[in-house]
């Protein structure tokens, strides 16, 4: 197995790959139509919490993932998967998860926007500088040679440019940009997800190939995702609406910016795109689960109050 799969490189068309990049911009847009200068402020306000939030997805996660690599001792490009997710910020959805599960949703678009803007120097930083302490990947990141500087320029394209524009419009036009956010969003979202699901389908063989042996490895990486935010944040006692959003911006990882950085710096390595893939379908899964549970229990307290 560890032949092939280190080898493998997933096939998508260069077409498919722009417009992959195009779909994320539009939902990093669309994300960034509900974000106002006013939410920056929730960093005078709590200051703690945001700083809590953005140590566990950029500096706790990445140091539990490479312990969990060293534990596992994955595949290779399955091991640079794991670290390319936990490098990435949190993902498209975090916002809307936080708000079913009764957390503080104010705090979960700030940590989007700040981590967005910090995932273009920290992704690039905690990929290269992970990957490199784990002896087997060291041929495939020598072969690649990525450059940290290249990779910020793509961030910020995919990132940064569509929060710049989605803020700006918000501030010159509230109304407009309150009105189109919800249904661009989701329309965005949604041809991002048919996309990735076609370029799937194209390689679907490769994918039944290896489900079993990637998807239980993603199941524990995401359950220690999770529990990275909901610990750190319990740590810095933290208000309860708080703890949740944390929590689900640390375990809702953007794996379709990890996807496109995979094929943009990797020519889509087999071992890391399929763990990028799954983690990409199953963390939805998990997120939405969690929100149901603590949305529940958050009802069932009112009720009993």
């Amino acid at each position: 197995m560890t032949a092939t799969i280190d080898t493998i490189h997933i096939n998508f068309e260069v077409q498919t790959i722009w417009a992959l990049n195009l779909a994320l911009a539009l939902v990093m847009f669309g994300i960034a139509l509900e974000i106002s200068i006013a939410d920056f402020k929730q960093l005078l306000k709590h200051p703690k919490s945001i700083l809590v939030g953005v140590c566990s997805q950029f500096f706790a996660l990445p140091a539990i993932t490479f312990l969990l690599v060293l534990v596992l001792k994955p595949l290779p490009s399955i091991a640079l998967g794991m670290f390319m997710v936990a490098a990435c910020p949190g993902g498209n959805v975090s916002n809307f998860i936080a708000h079913l599960a009764k957390g503080n949703t104010a705090l979960s678009i700030s940590l989007t926007a700040i981590a967005t803007i910090v995932a273009v120097v920290m992704t690039p930083f905690n990929l290269q500088f992970w990957s490199s302490l784990y002896e087997p990947s060291l041929p495939i990141l020598k072969e690649v040679a990525i450059s940290p500087l290249k990779m910020m320029q793509v961030v910020s394209l995919l990132l940064g440019v569509p929060l710049v524009l989605g803020i700006w419009v918000n501030y010159k036009r509230p109304k407009f940009a309150k009105l189109m956010a919800k249904k661009f969003k989701l329309v965005s979202l949604l041809f991002f997800i048919i996309l990735v699901v076609m370029a799937l389908f194209t390689n679907r063989t490769v994918f039944m190939d290896y489900v079993a042996y990637v998807f239980w490895i993603v199941l524990i990486h995401n359950l220690l995702a999770f529990s990275t935010g909901f610990t750190l944040s319990k740590v810095f006692n933290l208000p309860k609406d708080d703890v949740k959003s944390i929590t689900i911006e640390t375990g809702i990882q953007n794996s379709g910016l990890g996807l496109l950085l995979i094929f943009t710096f990797f020519d889509g390595l087999g071992g890391m795109a399929l763990l990028a893939a799954f983690w990409g379908v199953w963390h939805l899964i998990s997120g939405l689960l969690l929100a149901i549970f603590w949305g529940n229990i958050s009802i069932i307290k009112k009720k009993l109050i």
